[in-house]
């Protein structure tokens, strides 16, 4: 119990010289001839006397005071010196300051470079951490609390992107998992939002499914007269069946034509996983017309602008629209479903085949365990069947260039 009365303190005038008041344990108050008052803490460690500062008051109350020597008093028992605990904590506390989220968030980005992650996918990762970095990037990694990861998340969810907010929410997780890892947090606070964001209605990516409609798009194709390097584009996402993005970072040096197959690396495909794709005799052939074209260059589909990239994301979809296929009934990802459904209504395949085609991962672990084979002989079958199925759609019905009111030429940038 201490001696000291906040009364006594603040009547405390100064004298010509320092002296003290006792509060017991240790703990006084050391009056200045200048009047400021600093509360001051005596203690033996190693057999040596030792003297801790705690501030001044009235910044530092007498309540204060004392539990800071009660706090001292309890590292001493546990044989730790109070003082060289005090300038460990002050040096953590200015790395903690300097340990921004967005430093953090930075140098995790900077690994998964390292890493080889696919560019794509990284800047994804950027244009999320973008929209955090207002609110949360100047402050330190340690301090950010749940309501804070909240009121960012809430921000994106505001402006309805419902599934940006979902993955936004994954994104902040993997870089406080990081800050943890890396000691500059202890916890996650983005992990105890889960279910607190409004949960996204599945969004279908439009695709034609009907055999109909599938020899309507491949006539369609066929008249096509916009850029030549579209056209092919074009055709080929009809007869591969990959996602958009793999198709248009194709570089020619991923092909083997002798073998007839087109091996995608990890780090292009959204499972990480490498892909091959069987060439049949008209892919073949397509890319062999145009090797004429772009042969010359990294990129089978070049940016119109530019042969350093590749082209435009949205090219095949603009391609579509010209030839008066709305957004709402096909898209450049809606060839895979157009594969999917008709190559599964004939039945002449393993599902397990087109499946493993299509780069789709088994979600069930025992079963990929034990999915050893990569169908691969059947896939080679697959897609020769699919492009000899493409063309008799096609040829369905007489081949007319369509007129859709003045077709205009998409460039491939």
């Amino acid at each position: 119990m201490g001696t000291l009365f906040v009364t006594t303190i603040a009547s405390a005038k100064p004298h010509e010289r320092d002296y003290k008041l006792s509060d017991g344990g240790g703990l006084y108050l050391l009056v200045r001839p200048n009047g400021t008052k600093l509360w001051r803490l005596n203690y033996r460690y190693l057999e040596k006397h030792r003297t801790l500062a705690f501030g001044a008051w009235p910044e530092v109350s007498l309540a204060d005071a004392r539990a800071r020597r009660d706090d001292a008093r309890r590292l001493l028992a546990a044989g730790i010196d109070p003082s060289h605990q005090q300038k460990v904590d002050a040096a953590r506390a200015r790395v903690e300051e300097n340990d921004t989220f967005k430093i953090v968030a930075e140098e995790w980005v900077a690994k998964n470079v390292r890493e080889g992650m696919a560019e794509i996918t990284l800047s994804k990762l950027r244009w999320l951490l973008d929209k955090a970095y207002p609110r949360i990037g100047n402050r330190p990694v340690a301090k950010i609390n749940a309501q804070e990861v909240l009121a960012v998340l809430r921000a994106v969810e505001a402006t309805g992107r419902h599934e940006s907010a979902r993955r936004m929410r994954s994104v902040l997780s993997r870089v406080f998992r990081y800050a943890i890892a890396t000691t500059r947090a202890e916890r996650d606070p983005a992990r105890d939002l889960r279910g607190a964001l409004a949960v996204p209605k599945a969004k279908h990516l439009a695709a034609i499914t009907t055999e109909d409609r599938a020899g309507d798009l491949m006539r369609a194709i066929e008249g096509y007269s916009g850029h030549a390097i579209t056209l092919f584009a074009l055709k080929l996402s009809a007869h591969l069946f990959v996602r958009p993005g793999e198709l248009r970072q194709a570089e020619w040096a991923e092909f083997d034509f002798d073998r007839s197959v087109w091996n995608i690396p990890a780090e292009k495909m959204k499972m990480r996983r490498p892909h091959r794709v069987p060439l049949s005799s008209q892919v073949a052939g397509l890319f062999e017309d145009l090797w004429d074209l772009t042969g010359q260059g990294r990129y089978c589909f070049p940016s119109f602008r530019t042969s350093a990239r590749p082209m435009s994301e949205n090219t095949v979809n603009a391609a579509l629209r010209a030839l008066g296929f709305g957004k709402d009934e096909m898209t450049a990802h809606g060839f895979r479903a157009m594969a999917a459904t008709l190559l599964n209504e004939t039945g002449r395949f393993n599902p397990d085949a087109i499946e493993r085609q299509l780069a789709h991962m088994e979600n069930n672990g025992v079963r990929r365990a034990y999915t050893r084979g990569e169908y691969w002989n059947e896939r080679v079958a697959l897609m020769q069947f699919w492009s000899d199925e493409l063309d008799r759609l096609r040829n369905g019905a007489k081949v007319l260039k369509p007129n859709f009111g003045g077709q205009k030429s998409f460039a491939s940038g």
